[in-house]
């Protein structure tokens, strides 16, 4: 059984009904308010988190903040309906890569009961390995979430301040790091990584747009897990990977 939250700032005859039919295919429906002090006291893990829109709850970005950043620290999916304006409002606040739909209204509240229990059903975590992918890049997270989303749960941070923020509660099977990014980068959260106990030993593959030889050295001199070039097909790196933990099961870990 799925736990989805329904945020919205209101009740509505299309919210009622969507609890409906969420409810009759099995799933645990909670509603509240964006109202951090609410929604911090629920106990129950969520599986995903559908924003209802509206004119209040755009203009509440510390509620929208609040549900930004639980997204990232307990890895959930997100969705989010309102009229095109609201979304873009919502964005504005909650990054692109973290909604993973986008429902324009009017809806069809059928179809979105589907797509919602039809995304958990396909990338629900069940026991997937766990793939920190960290790249100041909106375009790239999302590029490598959709090739890797298939076999792996992929968490999404576009700065190295948002994974080291998220490493901190939260230990991945893997962390695949932009070597060249604003403020903190790669090399940073690396060391980062490495100077904490509890998560020095989290393998680190960096992630890289330039293949000569003197930015590749650059790279191994800080002994990473390995490196992959932005440049290479889908498929090459989506291998990559799976040999990574190919090699690491063959070893026992």
């Amino acid at each position: 059984m799925f736990n989805i939250l329904i945020v919205s700032e209101a009740q509505s005859y299309l919210l009622v009904s969507l609890k409906s039919r969420l409810e009759e295919a099995g799933c645990k429906v909670m509603n509240g308010r964006a109202n951090p002090d609410e929604l911090s006291k629920m106990k129950e893990a969520v599986d995903l988190i559908f924003i209802f829109a509206d004119e209040e709850l755009v203009e509440n970005h510390q509620g929208l903040t609040y549900l930004k950043d639980k997204a990232v620290e307990d890895d959930i999916p997100m969705f989010v309906t309102g009229d095109v304006q609201e979304i873009k409002e919502i964005m504005k606040t909650i990054p692109m890569h973290l909604i993973q739909k986008e429902f324009p209204r009017p809806i069809n509240v059928g179809e979105v009961a589907d797509a919602i229990q039809s995304y958990l059903k396909t990338f629900g975590k069940q026991n997937k390995k766990k793939i920190l992918v960290v790249d100041d890049s909106g375009a790239m997270l999302r590029n490598v979430k959709g090739w890797l989303e298939d076999k792996y749960q992929i968490i999404l941070a576009n700065s190295g301040a948002m994974a080291i923020k998220y490493l901190s509660t939260n230990r991945p099977d893997l962390v695949l790091l932009d070597y060249e990014m604003p403020i903190v980068d790669g090399r940073q959260v690396l060391g980062m990584i490495r100077s904490e106990t509890e998560f020095a030993d989290i393998p680190v593959i960096f992630l890289t747009s330039k293949g000569d030889k003197e930015s590749v050295m650059k790279v191994m001199e800080l002994k990473p897990d390995g490196y992959l070039l932005k440049t290479m097909p889908p498929e090459q790196i989506k291998k990559s990977v799976d040999d990574f933990f190919e090699r690491r099961k063959a070893l026992g870990n």
